[in-house]
């Protein structure tokens, strides 16, 4: 129980059972709990955290405007797109396992908190399964370990991958403040710098962020109660790295490394 009093749920390492450009958008509603089990590291801003406005040139605004919109989709199963990138997603994590359905015990295995996807959803939109179509598609390496928990001493019970992609997905959105019509702090005008000269720089900074969550997971010698701690601390130290004097792009974050080794 965290200090709401609702229940986590957590998830058995699989591991031990089994073998084997240039668009944006906003999400609105209830963001106390994403997933049904994990929550999500939501943003307390203070009054000493209020920074000025960034302008923005019309090129970054027009990029940023085209992100707010992928952000603003809601997952809708009824929908041919949503339902083809879903099975997407699944044959990437499993191409060796045929998906009997849409709605499937199967999800469970990939750390969906139930047989129904699309419940998960709910918190970070259809572009939180762009986010984990994109992982696996372009770090199949990394998507692969992080899925299976393969690196590192792992803690008995682990947190769910999927839904753990959605909050990092939500995370991501709070912390670049990218639900605002320009960016009030620093670090969101870092960002949209780099969402200017790369149409795929929040999909890459989400798996960067993924892999950096495992990361201070393994690190803190986490366990599934431990998540949201986990989760603030990846926060802080992408901050401190997007500040960085020499970063000129994403693939120039120290995190990045992990990614690609």
């Amino acid at each position: 129980m965290d200090d709401r009093g609702a229940s986590f749920v957590a998830v058995r390492r699989i591991s031990q059972g089994l073998e084997r450009g240039n668009t944006c958008h906003s999400t609105s509603g209830s963001t106390a709990w994403l997933g049904r089990g994990l929550s999500c590291v939501c943003a307390q801003r203070r009054e000493s955290d209020t920074r000025p406005s960034f302008d923005l040139t019309p090129s970054q605004e027009e990029c940023l405007q085209r992100l707010q919109n992928r952000i603003d989709i809601a997952y809708d199963s009824s929908i041919p797109e949503h339902q083809e990138a879903l099975r997407a997603l699944w044959n990437a994590a499993f191409p060796e396992e045929e998906l009997r359905g849409l709605i499937s015990e199967q999800w469970k295995e990939m750390g969906w908190q139930g047989k129904d996807p699309s419940t998960d959803f709910r918190g970070g939109g259809f572009i939180s399964l762009e986010n984990l179509l994109f992982f696996a598609r372009n770090f199949p390496k990394s998507f692969q370990d992080l899925l299976w928990k393969q690196e590192g001493d792992r803690s008995v019970w682990e947190y769910p991958f999927a839904v753990a992609g959605v909050n990092i997905t939500f995370m991501l959105i709070q912390m670049l403040d990218l639900e605002a019509v320009k960016p009030r702090t620093i670090i969101g005008a870092i960002f949209l710098k780099f969402l200017s000269e790369n149409e795929s720089a929040f999909d890459l900074l989400y798996c960067i962020t993924f892999k950096l969550m495992d990361h201070q997971w393994l690190s803190m010698r986490a366990s599934y109660m431990d998540f949201n701690t986990v989760m603030k601390a990846t926060r802080r130290q992408l901050e401190r790295e997007l500040l960085l004097e020499d970063i000129t792009r994403l693939e120039d974050l120290p995190s990045y490394g992990l990614l690609t080794r």
